[in-house]
């Protein structure tokens, strides 16, 4: 499946489910991942969408790594199957 059609799916469930899922662009540093995710509650995680079977390229792994280390979520999403599961997930932190 394309990147920019799990991009979609990802946005519509998280606004189904009360959130926002904004586009993260951050001039200056990059390597961010594509989405910031804002959660009822307060949850706060951020998303890197890939096409299936994508791998995340050296800059992205290490960004992720970095905001993982500062005691963020980053999940990687590459299977649209994958969405409910993931913001459970989040939502339970």
């Amino acid at each position: 499946m394309r990147e920019k059609s799990i991009e979609e799916k990802l946005v519509k469930a998280v606004k189904a489910m009360g959130g926002l899922a904004p586009k993260f662009v951050s001039p200056g540093m990059n390597g961010m991942p594509d989405r910031l995710l804002l959660l009822p509650g307060g949850k706060i995680a951020f998303v890197e969408t890939k096409a299936t079977g994508k791998k995340p390229r050296p800059l992205q792994k290490r960004r992720k790594k970095q905001l993982e280390e500062l005691g963020f979520t980053v999940d990687l999403l590459d299977d649209e199957r994958l969405i409910g599961g993931m913001l459970d997930e989040i939502r339970a932190t």
